[in-house]
């Protein structure tokens, strides 16, 4: 397995024992789209479901449930007229940091109802995937609990008539002839030539409309099945995981996440609600029942209880841009796998270990149940997840590394931000594996305030090449750089 970007990092802090781990980000208010008044009510549909930044970072989607995708472009790097990866190869110095502005929206999903079923088909956004780009197009998937759809969205001209060899006495607002039979004067002599109207560019409107391009396959994922796409047929699928037993009565797992690796086509990950994570490849079989590896912490003796699976359930996982570490999120930790080790993770971040002494209040008001995602740096250096009262977590994941850090998604994220006691280092690839433990106060954290489990930060992405991070809260996309 090769290593990149992430390997790299771990490399170099390995490699020489003088360079220490990258210290603490101080990490700042950039931006916040869709804030909400002092005591202005959220409503249901406005609350974003969905967050994904593209490949280039240049343009990040968000998506709501009420079934609609809002796209945003980076404005900073196109001040300079040159992109920010080639001036920073040339040492350019890059004062100003990331900033985004609304490009556009557009409804993506409906509700329905499945007659089959008599099942009503929410129009909530559960995942969007941005595809790559052609001929200064955009292309994103978007899917709610049924249907996947594939997006185009392009640059439209629109143009309107300017000049015109008459003189319309009476023009609408629009500069649209009102009357010509009564109101355009002619000369008694004629008009002496006739030449066509002036049509000018007046704006330029953004189109969003499902468009097939090929040479492109993603997968879906649902509690039973993995299916394998090809963009260019929209009415048949592959299946490659199926989980379903005989008799549902013997369902124990479900499907919980699946991803592809960011460089073997190959290869896919996807994880179960009993807390396991499990790589296959498609080259094996046409079905992959089988798994290549199998990531799964033992039970430690005489822990088990009635929440032990309930909290072991997998929310999210994602690939390093190494290829080599995989992150997974369940209701109390993350954890970073090795996937040439299967004997256990590498590192271990508590995120919500101070709340075990209320799982039995949480389970009675259902948030035991929250799906939290989480996301890698694009250098592999840092790790982040969400977590109650609307704070997010960072975590350093480079050799020796004790970075912790809680910040709220508000204008001054650093109001709760408490110092963390620093903690043993480690490598990556040690097989001691090491457990880092946040906050200990049942329903507070460390400056004293009660959690709120009604705000809840669920949604969060982090820049492909910069240390910027957008997360969700209800309504808001807040983002922060460092």
């Amino acid at each position: 397995m090769n290593g990149c970007n992430g390997g790299g990092g771990g490399g170099g802090g390995s490699g020489g024992g003088e360079v220490g781990p990258p210290g603490a980000l101080e990490w700042k208010f950039s931006q916040v789209f869709g804030e909400r008044a002092a005591g202005e009510e959220v409503q249901e549909v406005d609350i974003i479901s969905a967050i994904e930044f593209d490949k280039s970072g240049d343009h990040l989607a968000t998506g709501d449930r009420g079934g609609r995708v809002v796209l945003f472009e980076r404005t900073d790097t196109k001040d300079h007229g040159v992109s920010r990866r080639n001036l920073e190869r040339m040492n350019f110095p890059i004062g100003r940091h990331p900033e985004f502005r609304y490009k556009t929206e557009f409804q993506s999903h409906e509700p329905e109802f499945d007659y089959l079923k008599s099942l009503e088909i929410e129009e909530k956004i559960n995942k969007i995937r941005w595809c790559q780009t052609a001929n200064s197009a955009l292309f994103l998937l978007s899917t709610n609990d049924k249907t996947i759809k594939f997006w185009k969205v392009h640059e439209k001209k629109v143009k309107k008539i300017t000049d015109m060899n008459v003189a319309p006495r009476e023009t609408v607002g629009n500069g649209s002839i009102h009357s010509l039979s009564n109101d355009v004067a002619i000369p008694p002599e004629g008009i002496p030539s006739l030449r066509l109207p002036v049509v000018t560019t007046h704006e330029t409107s953004q189109v969003a409309r499902c468009r097939r391009v090929d040479g492109e396959t993603f997968v879906s994922a649902d509690d039973l099945r993995i299916n394998l796409w090809n963009l260019e047929i929209s009415n048949q699928s592959f299946n490659i995981v199926d989980v379903k037993p005989q008799n549902m009565e013997d369902l124990t797992e479900v499907i919980t996440s699946a991803e592809f690796h960011p460089t073997h086509c190959n290869t896919l990950a996807y994880s179960s609600s009993k807390g396991s994570v499990r790589l296959i490849d498609l080259r094996q079989s046409a079905l992959c029942d089988t798994h290549a590896q199998l990531f799964e912490e033992p039970e430690a003796p005489g822990s088990r209880s009635f929440f032990t699976e309930i909290i072991a359930s997998i929310s999210d996982i994602k690939f390093a841009n190494d290829g080599r570490h995989i992150l997974s999120r369940d209701y109390m930790t993350l954890k970073l796998w090795d996937i040439n080790m299967n004997s256990g993770p590498v590192a271990t971040f508590q995120v919500h270990e101070h709340l075990r002494p209320r799982l039995c209040d949480l389970y009675e008001n259902d948030s035991i149940f929250d799906k939290f995602e989480c996301c890698l740096s694009g250098d592999g250096q840092r790790v982040a997840t969400g977590s109650y009262s609307n704070l997010f977590r960072v975590f350093g994941c480079a050799p020796g590394s004790t970075e912790a850090t809680s910040l709220e998604a508000s204008k001054n994220p650093m109001r709760r931000q408490v110092q963390t006691p620093s903690r043993p280092a480690r490598s990556l690839s040690s097989i001691t594996r090491v457990v880092r433990r946040g906050t200990e106060s049942p329903g507070a954290d460390a400056n004293g305030n009660s959690f709120d489990f009604t705000s809840k930060l669920l949604h969060l992405a982090w820049h492909p090449t910069e240390n910027s991070i957008a997360c969700a809260a209800a309504n808001s996309l807040y983002m922060y750089y460092a």
